[in-house]
């Protein structure tokens, strides 16, 4: 399971011009799901984002986590985060999951990240969107599963 995550002063995702998630302060996830995901990844991966110490606390050091200042998330499912691009100039996306198995993971992310941040938005998966950000930094991490579990 890849994540990149953004800290964001704002962040919205339109679907044919529809507003369909809307966020202030706190974190644009972009979630691409492989083939050989399951539970323990979303563990690893929803402990990694919701605990990051990437947001400033008084001084101005990034000391403190979504968790700690109750920051706002937006989750978009983002399967080309599994793009190979080693051969050719058409990324294969073997490794990606399959729409039904990433959707099923998918949703235990956001129900995860749910039972710890009162607001939590989400995409429309399966769809073309346009993701408004403003980045605040900026800070972007990429968490992935596979290069620890």
């Amino acid at each position: 399971m890849r994540a990149v995550v953004q800290r964001v002063s704002r962040a919205d995702v339109l679907v044919e011009g529809q507003n369909v998630g809307s966020i202030g302060k706190g974190l644009l996830v972009l979630l691409g799901i492989s083939v050989r995901d399951g539970d323990a990844d979303i563990r690893y991966v929803v402990d990694k984002t919701l605990n990051l110490r990437i947001f400033d606390d008084a001084e101005g050091t990034m000391n403190l986590s979504a968790k700690d200042v109750s920051a706002e998330l937006l989750v978009v499912s983002q399967f080309t985060l599994y793009g190979d691009t080693r051969r050719g100039r058409r990324p294969s996306y073997l490794d990606a999951a399959s729409p039904n198995d990433a959707k099923a993971l998918y949703e235990k992310y956001v129900e995860e990240c749910r039972k710890v941040l009162s607001k939590v938005e989400t995409g429309r998966f399966q769809t073309q969107m346009q993701v408004e950000l403003l980045n605040d930094g900026p800070v972007t991490i990429i968490v992935d599963s596979e290069k620890i579990i």
